[in-house]
């Protein structure tokens, strides 16, 4: 199972400012003054009064600035969080999260799907009446023809559908069925992600990629024009079945840093700075009256893997000793600045199912761990920790190097800090080239499962470089996974976040903050643990 956009949060109540758009008043003249009639006729006029010749101003668009950049505008393809945040904003699936929460709603389906029995089948009663921008029906058979492409094509998120649908049939023409491998009590949380987006048969190829693709699906904006790199331009779709969009035109224009990002915004050449400022930038527009600053919890996390077959991390007492002397409160205090949290638990605070199950920071205990392991101060562990410097930005050096002060601060543990690009990062994973190495994680989709089975499970573990198999955390895991009983579930992830604290294949330590900082003009900003930010609810 494949990570999306391997970095990490919280799922915690997200801060929500609604504002809808004001209502646009046709312009009224003052009424004029009473005459009184005239005692003698008037003169006739000599030549009409002139007609106005001003046009009404211009609707300047909304600019949203970003560091990220889209990387495949296909959804059988994209597999990472800008991109969909594109999609989101531009192609609905058959549910959708409702901004600023995490409940679902009818989106291309016009109700919630009707499930059997066993949990096998859904069933969903489509939206009658739409089209595509480029003019297609929208039907069971575009459904289905977009979501038996997406199996086929085997694209980078192709497992969100391919895992999980043994098959998808058309009932009739707004009927169609998802027949499921195994039931499991988060489908309707995979519905709503981006490679169950539905495209128009005659607008994608049906045999290849198009990754420059301007097609869009049904959504509250239509793709307008992109220059890769450089801004996408968006207007509202004027055949959306629902609310229209807060402002009708959106510009995104992509920055190559932080910095030149922040000098756009003071310069007032954006409306809204988005992913991603530095933590001293937050702390500046913070304090800035001239700004709107925005903060919501969000579900990405930070964490630091163990290849758990190499030795010495091939023995649980010395990942757990690890896991008790790193200090968390240096790094979200210190390198985040507080736009991070502790986190102590791989399933984020405010989620269904997380209770805080690593303890606090304890050296004693960590010392008589790594002595039971063999290690102390005249022979002391000795260990290499990899980390990235072009994937998580300029502050990872820094996470590093205060990981590896806490480790070292037990007098029993020596670290080698190694790096490598991102691109040859991942390389490694497959042959297990770092022992320990830091990541992140956004979730595919929010639920405990996806925060915990890619870390743990047998052989799915293998794919991030940890090759961890336990028989117990798997009976945990999958008994979960199957399970359609909400309390049920909860106590089962319960016994694995318990579990985790002792065999730690990875260790959590943070959470992060969505943060957005606006001129003062706009508004509508909604920040919620789906990580997208919702044009569509945004005005100036």
């Amino acid at each position: 199972m494949k990570a999306l956009r391997i970095l990490g949060v919280v799922a915690v109540l997200a801060l929500v400012v609604s504002c809808a758009k004001p209502p646009t008043e046709a312009p009224t003249e003052a009424s004029p003054e009473p005459i009184e009639a005239p005692t003698e006729a008037p003169p006739e006029p000599t030549e009409a009064p002139p007609e106005p010749t001003e046009a009404p101003p211009e609707v300047k668009p909304l600019i949203i600035g970003t560091t990220d950049s889209v990387t495949d505008l296909d959804p059988a393809q994209s597999y990472d969080f800008h991109t969909w945040e594109i999609h989101h904003n531009t192609m609905d699936t058959l549910l959708t999260y409702i901004p600023g929460t995490t409940e679902l709603q009818p989106g291309l389906a016009e109700d919630f799907p009707e499930v059997s029995d066993d949990g096998l089948e859904y069933t969903f009663k489509l939206r009658q009446g739409l089209k595509f921008p480029d003019g297609t029906p929208f039907n069971a058979d575009a459904v289905t023809w977009s979501i038996n492409r997406v199996m086929r094509l085997e694209g980078d998120p192709n497992w969100l559908v391919t895992s999980f649908v043994d098959y998808i049939e058309k009932v009739d023409e707004y009927t169609v069925k998802f027949v499921l491998q195994d039931a499991v009590g988060f489908f309707p949380l995979l519905i709503a992600t981006q490679p169950y987006s539905v495209i128009s048969p005659e607008c994608y190829p049906e045999n290849e990629f198009d990754v420059d693709s301007t097609c869009g699906g049904i959504g509250p904006y239509v793709i307008k024009r992109w220059e890769r790199d450089v801004e996408m331009e968006l207007e509202a779709n004027p055949d959306y079945y629902g609310d229209p969009p807060a402002y009708p035109e959106v510009i995104v224009r992509y920055f190559a840093d932080s910095t030149a990002m922040r000098l756009a915004l003071e310069a007032g050449d954006i409306d809204i700075a988005w992913k991603t400022l530095t933590p001293s930038d937050y702390d500046d527009f913070r304090d800035n009256p001239g700004y709107n600053m925005y903060e919501g919890s969000g579900p990405y996390i930070r964490y630091i893997c163990f290849n758990t077959t190499t030795p010495p991390f091939d023995n649980p007492k010395v990942r757990q000793a690890l896991s008790l002397a790193i200090d968390r409160d240096a790094i979200s205090d210190v390198v985040f600045q507080g736009t991070h949290q502790n986190l102590y638990s791989m399933v984020p605070a405010g989620m269904f199912g997380h209770v805080d199950a690593f303890p606090d920071r304890d050296l004693e205990q960590a010392k008589a761990l790594l002595a039971e392991a063999g290690f102390d101060e005249s022979n002391p562990l000795v260990m290499d920790f990899w980390w990235t410097p072009d994937h998580y930005g300029p502050t990872e050096g820094d996470v590093a190097s205060v990981i590896k002060a806490a480790w070292e601060e037990t007098g029993v543990i020596q670290v080698n800090l190694q790096s490598a690009e991102w691109a040859t990062y991942t390389d490694y994973f497959g042959p297990g080239t770092m022992p320990t190495f830091l990541l992140g994680w956004y979730p595919d989709y929010l639920d405990p499962d996806n925060y915990t089975s890619a870390f743990a499970e047998c052989g799915t573990s293998d794919d991030l470089g940890i090759f961890y198999c336990n028989d117990q955390m798997d009976d945990l895991l999958h008994g979960a996974r199957l399970s359609t009983d909400m309390d049920e579930r909860a106590e089962l992830y319960k016994q694995v976040q318990e579990l985790w604290t002792t065999e730690a294949p990875t260790i959590p330590f943070t959470q992060g903050l969505l943060l957005v900082v606006t001129q003062k003009n706009v508004s509508g900003v909604t920040l919620d643990p789906t990580l997208f930010l919702h044009y569509f609810t945004i005005s100036k």
